[in-house]
């Protein structure tokens, strides 16, 4: 293992594991000792996983990354990190793959020509519900994509779609500057930047799309993200906010 803040944004740090179970799991395990925001890329997850558990495959070439911080006690702005993590990833790829052929997916993926190229899971540490650190994983499928099949959003990569060939290493040179400015904007200008940026980039806006959480589906007209980064539809019955759902369209 080696620690390295080398060509960093400043104030954060970076460790470079050759194999791990995961790297959220690593950035757990390294939370309390941590001084400083810190990335933490492994070649290899052996347990990588997603969102509601589901697996993370992670093919040689691909990426796969935490950063692990101390975003403040509150979970609400906690949350709203999965939107400056869409944006940063979504001008990290952009750099290597026309940015029109790429999309927001809320709450937490970046599309490549309508396949799930990257995803993004936050997990947080904390009690009495106040949050002590959060990890930020992200995974993307830079050189292969792994088999799914009948995916809504099937998996795709960057190299299999003809993006330019880059490493693990470089991309996450480049995905920490851009999370960094990020995080400067949301200090000094809100979350409302973030998510007009977000929107910018939005996949279906103005169509109708369906939300579906663990009680109910949601159909309706893709409206926007409000304050507290929630899905707004309108359906047949008027605005609808959504939490927290899996969205299919």
């Amino acid at each position: 293992m080696s620690t390295d803040p080398g060509r960093w944004p400043g104030g954060y740090a970076r460790i470079t594991l050759d194999e791990v179970d995961s790297t959220n799991a690593e950035a757990a395990r390294q939370a309390p000792h941590l001084a400083l925001p810190t990335w933490i890329i492994a070649e290899r997850q052996t347990a990588g996983k997603g969102r509601r558990g589901r697996a993370w495959a992670m093919p040689k070439g691909n990426f796969a990354a935490t950063l692990i911080m101390r975003p403040g006690p509150s979970p609400a702005r906690a949350a709203l990190r999965s939107f400056l993590a869409a944006n940063a990833l979504f001008e990290t790829l952009a750099l290597y793959v026309d940015r029109t052929r790429l999309a927001n997916k809320w709450p937490n993926d970046v599309l490549l020509d309508n396949g799930k190229v990257a995803g993004i899971l936050l997990e947080s540490i904390g009690k009495g519900g106040q949050v002590d650190s959060l990890s930020i994983g992200i995974g993307v499928n830079l050189a292969s994509a792994p088999l799914v099949r009948d995916a809504a959003f099937p998996p795709v990569s960057l190299a299999e779609q003809g993006g330019a060939a880059v490493t693990p290493a470089v991309f996450l040179q480049n995905l920490a500057g851009f999370y960094a400015t990020e995080e400067a904007i949301l200090e000094r200008l809100g979350f409302g930047q973030i998510r007009d940026r977000w929107m910018r980039n939005a996949a279906r806006l103005g169509e109708r799309i369906t939300a579906r959480t663990p009680t109910e589906e949601i159909s309706g007209t893709f409206d926007t993200v409000d304050d507290s980064g929630q899905l707004v539809l309108i359906t047949a019955k008027g605005p609808r906010a959504i939490s927290a759902a899996d969205v299919f369209f």
